[in-house]
């Protein structure tokens, strides 16, 4: 479908509205704010919202950033809420409770906190059950909210509050956790991972094509946290976009089992490039720390072609 992305962004409203509370240069609104306005004017929305930056910033009551139905759930159980609302809205339809020719589309926003972590029993549960809603990560690698824990999307060797980087313990220990994957093998229509800022057309896309998609979606989209990451505010696009250029941050789709890679770098950078301008990873440019470099870069590297080779094997 030929389109102009300014011209449509233009057109569709805003529904996710300015004046909220989220910090600046945060790519988490980003997210959400372009993923509803691929929503049609004339559908309508229940959010969930999982306890976390963007439900704490975005709705203090009284008061609501959201101009849709929205909700409110507890840290774990977005999916599980969001399941029972779209259940309730199918009986209501069954029933004849509810107008005719207006559609309502079921959306979950949360972190990954409230994702990869305490919320993922939720989240599987609603994929396995193939309900019709879309379910949504905004990924910024650590427990934002309650003061830069690590999570289990937290990359390895970053420093947190609770992996501090020391002269034992060089930060996180642990590899992140590739959460796409384990929701791609629920075998669901459509799962994706795409990008808060620096490719509005990418995000508007797979944010159309998810909400359109009959059936349990997914998106992972990289939203950078400037005060847990420790980058300047002006930085956000900066910072998305050495994520993808490095390969840290593969942009891809897989639909009913098929993956595409939508991006594959012609001058790919060293992840050194998307490292270096990040306090969470200063500790890994001192010296006698590069082997933490190169072992980062080694995980990279195994990741994205492990992605490349799942490619190539579904596309046959």
């Amino acid at each position: 479908m030929a389109y102009n992305l300014k011209e449509t962004m233009a057109e569709r409203p805003s529904r996710l509205t300015s004046g909220h509370r989220m910090c600046a240069g945060c790519g988490a609104p980003v997210v959400a704010r372009m993923i509803l306005r691929a929503v049609k004017p004339e559908d309508h929305v229940v959010v969930a919202g999982a306890t976390g930056c963007m439900q704490v910033s975005t709705c203090i009551y009284p008061y609501t950033a959201w101009t849709d139905s929205y909700i409110h759930t507890a840290f774990e159980n977005a999916g599980a809420s969001l399941s029972g609302i779209e259940a309730a809205y199918n009986a209501m339809k069954r029933r004849g409770a509810l107008p005719e020719g207006k559609e309502t589309k079921f959306i979950a926003f949360a972190g990954d906190g409230g994702t990869y972590d305490i919320g993922l029993q939720s989240l599987s549960g609603a994929m396995e059950r193939g309900h019709d809603l879309l379910y949504v990560c905004y990924d910024n690698g650590a427990y934002m909210n309650t003061g830069v824990q690590r999570s289990s999307a937290t990359p390895k060797f970053s420093d947190t509050t609770t992996s501090p980087a020391g002269t034992v313990i060089p930060g996180k220990l642990q590899s992140r956790k590739d959460l796409t994957e384990i929701i791609s093998s629920h075998h669901v229509p459509y799962v994706c991972q795409t990008i808060a800022i620096n490719n509005f057309k990418d995000l508007y896309e797979k944010s159309e094509k998810a909400i359109y998609t009959k059936g349990a979606k997914f998106m992972n989209v990289f939203a950078p946290c400037p005060r847990g990451w420790g980058y300047p505010t002006e930085d956000l696009m900066k910072i998305n976009k050495l994520a993808v250029d490095t390969c840290y941050w593969p942009l891809y789709e897989v639909e009913n089992g098929k993956y595409t890679v939508n991006y594959k770098p012609k001058n790919r950078l060293p992840i050194e490039e998307f490292l270096k301008p990040q306090a969470r990873f200063k500790h890994m440019f001192e010296p006698g720390n590069e082997w933490m470099i190169e072992e980062f870069q080694r995980e990279v590297d195994q990741r994205f072609q492990a992605l490349l080779d799942l490619e190539e094997t579904t596309n046959r």
